[in-house]
């Protein structure tokens, strides 16, 4: 696509290794010299760096959309880039006011007090992770990031054995080199097993309907019909992308941060009810999900730049999360930061559904890691981040020693031919 009337034009590559080496200052350059800036990799798009650009594009469905346009930028999921080989995801891939319908359908089982009633399965599962980990003294943090994975899956309704396959799959697509093994297992073994074990338990559930959120979703309506069970798989393609990596994202840089500043970590060991405002700024300052994209379906001024019906444009979350203009001293994290805007879950009717689902899963294991291996230690050389950080950041491989301690599940607990072995390479 020409260059012509798109300006002012950067050399920009969310993908490429030197972006994953300096995330935050690759995104403060652009902030600093061109906040909303054209770029010719992958196609060309727009990236968006500022957060007073990326609050008005998010909520300016008239320009910037969301929905799945495929003679835009190729096939493929709508909000990266380059597009990925996923299913059609409701209500993401949606616009207003066809996307409301499908919101009104997943409100009630994504609410505070929806997640309140999974308080215990959440419990219980990190409970369990922590106690396949707590008695040896070492293991790799990693392991425990699985959480959000199985956690996800046992909500949803499928099948806990298998929240492994879920977790790597989605992570390779969105974090692995497209020319990896890793991605290549995920894109045609994978995916394809998922996609079909997701129908099964959908035609499943509309016959004999249990006490989950695949029964909950087959018996619904949208504008007065039922929904359809093709309807239900893209929802629930959605809520298992969303579940099962960006709260092992913030997790799993959280815990490295924790042990680089053991003073506030010592802080939150001693006043656990800090962690809910600690986790907005954890949120805030790592930003699991760096961008999501969209697409221009109407020419407009935007920000001094001309942008054309088709462009793509990339929203980076994490870099509007960083600006000064917003935060003070952003770069420095300040867990008694108060009030909070950031716009890690997204602006506006988009704005991430299942946002309460994942805090709560995040304090749940912040605070069994903090409580039951307070004094673990991060083997720093050790680490191994996502090879591409373009999406989700986090690391793979935290590996870690601690006081040894017992375990809290009875036997039972949890069912057989269930592994917490970690999901990553």
């Amino acid at each position: 696509m020409s260059t012509e009337d798109r300006s002012p034009v950067v050399d920009f590559d969310h993908h490429s290794p030197e972006h994953a080496d300096d995330t935050v200052g690759s995104y403060r350059r652009l902030r600093e010299t061109a906040p909303v800036a054209w770029t010719e990799n992958h196609g060309g798009f727009w990236v968006l760096s500022d957060y007073e650009s990326v609050f008005e594009a998010a909520r300016d469905d008239d320009v910037f959309s969301s929905q799945r346009l495929d003679q835009y930028g190729g096939p493929g999921l709508s909000v990266v880039i380059p597009k990925t080989p996923m299913h059609f995801h409701i209500p993401i891939e949606l616009d207003p006011p066809e996307f409301r319908s499908f919101r009104k359908v997943v409100n009630p089982v994504a609410s505070p007090a929806a997640v309140a009633k999974v308080e215990d399965m959440i419990v219980k599962w990190t409970t369990w992770f922590v106690d396949e980990l707590i008695e040896t003294g070492e293991a790799d943090l990693a392991q425990v990031i699985g959480v959000p994975a199985i956690c996800t899956i046992d909500w949803l309704g499928l099948p806990v054995q298998d929240w492994q396959i879920y977790a790597r799959s989605h992570q390779a697509t969105l974090a692995e080199p497209t020319d990896s093994p890793l991605y290549k297992q995920a894109v045609e073994v994978d995916l394809p097993y998922g996609t079909e074990q997701m129908r099964q338990t959908i035609a499943a559930r509309a016959a004999e309907p249990r006490d989950d959120v695949i029964s909950y979703l087959v018996q619904q309506e949208v504008d007065g019909r039922p929904i359809t069970q093709e309807e239900v798989f893209s929802m629930v393609e959605l809520l298992v992308s969303g579940g099962v990596g960006t709260t092992a994202s913030l997790v799993s840089q959280t815990l490295v941060w924790l042990y680089e500043h053991q003073d506030v970590r010592q802080e939150l060991i001693d006043d656990p009810s800090l962690l809910d405002r600690a986790i907005e700024e954890f949120l805030r300052y790592f930003s699991p999900t760096q961008a999501l994209a969209r697409t221009v379906v109407k020419d407009a001024d935007f920000h001094g730049s001309h942008v054309h019906v088709g462009d793509r444009a990339l929203l980076a979350w994490s870099s509007a999360n960083r600006d000064p203009n917003q935060f003070e001293n952003p770069d420095e994290i300040d867990i008694h930061r108060w009030p909070n805007r950031h716009v890690s879950f997204g602006v506006g009717v988009h704005r991430c559904a299942g946002s309460h689902f994942g805090k709560r899963m995040a304090k749940e294991m912040l605070a069994q890691v903090l409580e039951r291996m307070p004094d673990y230690e991060v083997d720093l050389s050790g680490l191994k981040r996502y090879p591409r950080q373009g999406v989700n950041k986090g690391w793979q491989r935290i590996p870690a020693t601690f006081t040894p301690g017992e375990r809290r599940l009875p036997p039972g607990a949890v069912p057989e031919g269930v592994s917490a072995a970690s999901a990553r390479s």
